[in-house]
């Protein structure tokens, strides 16, 4: 079937991708040289402030409101014994966000990371997408513009993470869907569940992909057959980022399930966003593999809620501070290379 014209402005928006300025990256560069270091003797740190250069369209790239994003939303699909929690978890712990209990609130609390959590109708589960469609297309539509509107604040760095019991099941049959492979390729234990938990997952996403298996053609039609409400609005957090010259950092394995629709649609689309980490979900790397991404940390974290993204905002945070306020050779009157 074709693609439902309710997704006609979106398709617009990702045909239509800004491109990255260069001459700020250049004059990120020029600067970087005269700084009291060997070149390139950073490393990651340095690509770090040109891609905030890049991206922000700065040759002096600030990092003055960043925000890290949580994007929450419950699943049907939690109905098939996929999870070693109750859906009401998802609720209880964006009350936790709120309260700057959780492990997220405290890394932005102690790294001065703006907060921001994202309510996407806990009360309405999704459809279990081993019965019926995760989503209707007009509802994913509007799920996709509501998710844009995470820019409306004008973060300077955007951070996306999500939380919502059943969601790494979700994210597993939307890898399956865009890059092949059987449901016990791409699950993992999550939020901890036992074998038989695991194998539960596994029959979920293949039972989901037989049952869908001839409204798979385009990624916007998987997000609605087989994802979830966190991931089609982290779509559209990434694709308004692109426009509003905002740079993303991607936190673990269903935010990056966003980022590879977006990838499925055209590779171009996600040159605006690193990924944190890889997660110790086992299909993060494969996916991540996938889209010839490279993470920034590797930390055996399966967390979610945007932990890994935030620390990686650190790292960049950090790096943007050791550009703006190392000495150079002439203020320091330290001798260059000969």
């Amino acid at each position: 079937m074709p693609l439902d014209p309710v997704y006609a402005d979106f398709v617009d928006l990702l045909s239509i991708l800004p491109e990255g300025d260069e001459a700020a990256v250049t004059a990120v560069r020029e600067h970087d040289a005269m700084l009291t270091k060997p070149p390139g003797s950073l490393g990651q740190l340095e690509g770090m402030v040109e891609f905030l250069a890049r991206w922000q369209g700065l040759s002096k790239p600030i990092l003055e409101n960043p925000m890290v994003a949580i994007f929450a939303a419950n699943h049907g699909v939690t109905d098939q014994g996929v999870s070693a929690y109750p859906r009401a978890v998802t609720a209880q712990m964006v009350a936790n966000f709120t309260r700057g209990g959780a492990a997220i609130s405290r890394i932005c609390i102690q790294h001065e990371l703006n907060l921001r959590v994202i309510e996407l109708a806990l009360e309405l589960p999704t459809g279990d997408i081993t019965q019926t469609a995760a989503l209707d297309d007009r509802m994913c539509a509007a799920t996709i513009a509501y998710g844009m509107e995470a820019v409306a604040g004008r973060p300077d760095l955007l951070c996306i993470g999500e939380m919502g019991i059943g969601n790494t099941t979700v994210a597993a049959a939307i890898y399956a869907a865009l890059f092949g492979g059987t449901g016990a390729d791409w699950v993992g234990r999550g939020t901890g569940v036992d074998d038989a938990g695991l194998a539960r997952k596994a029959d979920a996403v293949d039972r989901a992909l037989a049952l869908h298996r001839d409204d798979l053609d385009h990624p916007l039609k998987i997000v609605a057959r087989v994802g979830g409400r966190e991931i089609a609005a982290m779509l559209g957090a990434i694709v308004a980022a692109r426009h509003q010259k905002v740079p993303v950092i991607v936190d673990g394995f269903v935010a990056t399930a966003a980022a590879a629709v977006a990838y499925a649609v055209d590779p171009q689309a996600i040159e605006h966003c690193l990924f944190a980490h890889v997660s110790a979900e086992s299909g993060h790397a494969r996916a991540l593999a996938a889209m010839n991404r490279t993470a920034l940390l590797d930390l055996g974290m399966r967390l979610g809620e945007g932990t890994g993204a935030a620390l990686a905002a650190v790292l960049v945070k950090t790096a943007l501070n050791l550009h703006n306020t190392m000495a150079t050779f002439e203020s320091a009157g330290v001798s260059g290379r000969a």
